[in-house]
């Protein structure tokens, strides 16, 4: 599963996870979204927020980039022509939660027209939850870190999650109301009520990767 940029997670919920922390700040001290927008990073990486705790993220490798590039070429021809709303790339951070703060960062993310600020997008975290998070998986993630993340989000009021896996050549897709569903290589991954008439063949996001 990535962060912004084709990059993936160290670690989720790893609770030998080191924090990085802000000069001046204790080591106990949780960030804020704040502190986060104002991150000197001297390596230019987006990084992530989980309740305080800033995450660390490290290059990912072209399958995974070719994939998210793919997932985001589908969503783009039919959410764009329709007038449906908007995409999101993977530097874009969702200010879910407060006190303490999560930030997170969905490799493709879409918001409905409805949903949108009205005066226009701006210069600062959006507050709000994508209707749809996509997370393309890398080989470190782990089942319980892709399980943990997932189960924010809805909890968090994503509406739709899909989980791309790209050794396996599937598609997870999870809501909070229904059961999670698997759409395979030779499946149709559709948008359902979230994406009304949105149809992509599943092994078209997977076509430039080595068997």
């Amino acid at each position: 599963m990535s962060t912004p940029g084709f990059f993936h997670f160290l670690s989720w919920y790893d609770e030998n996870q080191s924090m990085v922390h802000l000069p001046g700040m204790a080591s106990s001290t949780l960030l804020t979204a704040d502190d986060l927008a104002r991150l000197d990073d001297p390596d230019g990486l987006p990084h992530e927020l989980v309740r305080g705790v800033l995450h660390l993220v490290t290059p990912s490798v072209p399958a995974h980039g070719s994939v998210v590039m793919r997932v985001s070429a589908a969503l783009s021809q039919h959410v764009y022509p329709h007038e449906l709303g908007e995409l999101f790339g993977e530097s874009t951070g969702f200010l879910l939660e407060r006190d303490p703060d999560t930030v997170l960062c969905p490799d493709v993310a879409f918001i409905a027209s409805r949903r949108l600020p009205p005066e226009g997008l701006g210069r600062s975290f959006l507050a709000l939850a994508p209707d749809l998070a996509v997370e393309v998986l890398s080989k470190s993630n782990r089942p319980g870190e892709v399980r943990g993340k997932v189960a924010d989000y809805l909890r968090l009021g994503v509406r739709c999650v899909w989980v791309v896996d790209p050794r396996q050549r599937t598609v997870r897709i999870h809501t909070a109301d229904e059961a999670e569903r698997l759409v395979g290589e030779d499946g149709i991954l559709d948008g359902d009520e979230l994406l009304p008439g949105f149809r992509c063949p599943v092994a078209w996001l997977f076509a430039a990767l080595r068997r």
